[in-house]
């Protein structure tokens, strides 16, 4: 091993610990403050919590993104636009978007809310290929929007997925303090294809 590549090791190795306590950090006090009725399901949780916080750290620290990693806060962290990315978001342009692109289950896909963009991936596709679920705001067809009205579906540009990943939010056309996303939002920001947003990365 040479004097650079064991550098560069024990420099991931921080950057590791340091982004897995933040996590670890942020998911307790998320815990700690959830409606939980039993102790069963809080047992749960905190049980899954090594796997999903490990997994999510590492794929983390190997991904290809342009952003930037904040390992003390666990996050991703990049330049916020005045407004939300939404030119060239006209539903026509959407549907285009995802019709030529053939959809496969597991892509990751860029939702819009009212106040931010939040990362959900497919995971079933209409059999008569007018559309697709996703695993979080549910059905999205050309025809309506997603069941619940409160979710947009976009198509991903660099902006719109830069937007998602390091949670960006905006009021009143202004932005304001970016929303921290969840474990599983980390999580499939690192199978972003940032080359070709067609293509989910296995993680």
């Amino acid at each position: 091993m040479t004097q650079t590549s064991f550098w560069q090791e024990n420099q991931h190795t921080a950057q590791y610990a340091e982004l897995c306590n933040a996590l670890y950090e942020r998911e307790l006090a998320i815990l700690a403050q959830s409606d939980l009725s039993s102790a069963s399901a809080i047992q749960h949780k905190i049980k899954s919590l090594p796997y999903y916080i490990k997994r999510t750290a590492h794929a983390m620290i190997q991904s290809q993104s342009p952003l930037d990693l904040d390992t003390v806060n666990g996050s991703w962290s990049s330049r916020q636009g005045t407004k939300m990315p939404l030119t060239g978001q006209d539903e026509s342009a959407i549907w285009q978007w995802y019709q030529t692109s053939k959809p496969r289950l597991g892509l990751v896909v860029p939702v819009a809310l009212t106040d931010r963009i939040i990362l959900d991936c497919i995971d079933r596709l209409d059999k008569q290929g007018q559309g697709f679920r996703t695993n979080v705001c549910g059905w999205f067809r050309e025809e309506s929007r997603a069941e619940t009205q409160t979710f947009h579906l976009l198509k991903p540009t660099k902006k719109v997925m830069m937007a998602a990943c390091c949670g960006h939010s905006w009021q009143n056309n202004k932005k304001v303090q970016p929303v921290m996303p969840t474990l599983r939002q980390l999580l499939l920001s690192c199978a972003i294809n940032w080359q070709n947003f067609k293509q989910s990365l296995f993680i």
